[in-house]
């Protein structure tokens, strides 16, 4: 009511006339005699158009909100919890996908590195959102530009022991391309001398993994085995901060904190997958992996977005979406610098498609032309470039749009085939604390590969 005074006291007006036609109608229920009110279906159609009114004031003070804090577009119940700081715990996953819960000081300040007011914002859940926001980023950044330091310092054995895994999977990879690099100047001695000290890193951290850990730490070092197997993105430190490289593409670190969560084995096809997605943010277009169910479309995408530190966003397209929806959804990641991997996006009819194809176009460009801001169907937004758009498709299948021209130009398509199971099979082994001879023996991993074959067969049918 004190954020919407002309909207609150419209629907006090909807609400006295409903209830006075509630209580004519309890009087008497039968149908003639509960109908029989002087002036009824005036009262009704004159509430009608202030419900419309009302609508109308609502969606405009809802744009505000998702405008100011741009996550709010993919968690809408947040609006309405907006009192009761520690009422919106429970919501915190869907914005935040690392942080589970806010510590909260006895007067509802946020105890982070430095003080969050809640009281400050006077109810206006989304001004101390924004805040929580950037320390996240700068906490995530801080202690990435730590754990860097201590690496020099410390055993690694020990190191892995010390730090979160996102940080650990993060300087890893930086030490691993600074390494490399010195490595290729030394020449093809120094090449040899460094992929012994790499497979004895692995076989160091296969050591760890048979001993007793911390479930964390065994997350974390798992999800390193797993990167230190095939390394394919370059990691620097440049500028106090995190880019990283892969061909000649040079992207961001976005220091989202997305927690200790294992990642996908790395194969042939998810390294090309890669290749191909940050090509494509890379030449502000979008990214299209296509192919048959279960070859690791979304799940590559969501795995990618991890390497970067993106929030990544999955939605299930359904022939029912229309172009409103859509729109909205786009002015969420074009203000938030999230990621959007649109499941099953040619199921979307002909129609709608065509129209988001425009929309996608006008978000490309203003990330091309390096704007500011830009308009978006008539609002002004704040770009955040660091947004980036995949859909995923399963060609061939009943109920599928072929997608128009003006949409296919806008996306780098990639093939996503069977998955290379012998591979997965022997780094699954590695994990399970196997040894490296048995991991590689063919018997061992055919056996390991045609089971997980079965399996992803299963779950699909």
């Amino acid at each position: 009511m004190q954020q919407m005074p002309e909207e609150g006291r419209l629907f006090q007006a909807v609400d006295r006339n409903w209830r006075e036609v509630m209580k004519h109608c309890v009087k008497d229920p039968r149908i003639l005699q509960a109908t029989s009110l002087s002036g009824l279906l005036d009262r009704l159609r004159d509430s009608n158009g202030l419900l419309d009114t009302i609508m109308k004031g609502l969606n405009a003070y809802l744009e505000k909100k998702r405008l100011f804090f741009p996550r709010f577009i993919f968690h809408p119940l947040l609006f309405f919890e907006t009192k009761d700081p520690l009422r919106v715990q429970p919501h915190l996953k869907k914005c935040f996908e690392g942080i589970s819960k806010l510590e909260f000081l006895p007067n509802l300040d946020i105890q982070a590195s430095r003080l969050i007011s809640t009281s400050e914002a006077r109810g206006a859940v989304e001004k101390w959102l924004v805040q929580v926001e950037d320390m996240m980023v700068r906490s995530v950044r801080d202690v990435v530009d730590r754990s860097r330091l201590a690496y020099a310092e410390t055993p690694r054995k020990q190191w892995v022991k010390d730090w979160p895994g996102q940080v650990v999977l993060c300087t890893s990879q930086i030490y691993w391309t600074l390494e490399v690099h010195e490595a290729i100047r030394e020449g093809a001695h120094g090449l040899k001398n460094y992929y012994q000290q790499l497979q004895n890193q692995l076989k160091d951290i296969v050591e760890l993994v048979r001993g007793k850990l911390p479930k964390q730490t065994r997350t974390t070092l798992g999800a390193l085995v797993t990167i230190d197997w095939l390394a394919q993105l370059r990691y620097y430190w440049t500028n106090e901060n995190v880019r990283v490289r892969i061909i000649n593409c040079d992207v961001k670190y976005a220091y989202e904190y997305l927690g200790n969560s294992p990642r996908l084995v790395i194969t042939p096809l998810t390294d090309r997958c890669y290749r191909t997605l940050i090509g494509a943010f890379y030449l502000s277009l979008g990214g299209a992996p296509e192919g048959p169910a279960g070859t690791g479309k979304t799940e590559t995408t969501k795995d990618l977005a991890k390497a970067l530190a993106v929030q990544c966003v999955v939605f299930n397209c359904s022939d029912g979406l229309d172009y409103l929806a859509m729109g909205k959804f786009f002015k969420g990641l074009a203000s938030s610098g999230a990621w959007a991997c649109f499941d099953e996006f040619n199921r979307i009819e002909l129609e709608v498609l065509s129209v988001v194809a425009q929309q996608v176009l006008c978000i490309q460009r203003a990330v091309e032309l390096k704007l500011e801001h830009f308009d978006f169907e008539g609002t002004t937004l704040k770009l955040n470039p660091n947004c980036f758009v995949s859909i995923t498709m399963n060609p061939g299948y009943a109920g599928r749009s072929e997608l128009p021209d003006n949409l296919k130009v806008l996306f780098r398509t990639v093939a996503m085939m069977v998955p290379n199971y012998a591979l997965i099979a022997e780094i699954s082994l590695l994990l399970l604390c196997a040894t490296t001879m048995l991991c590689k023996e063919q018997g061992i991993t055919i056996l390991v590969g045609g089971g997980l074959d079965r399996i992803n067969t299963y779950h699909l049918h």
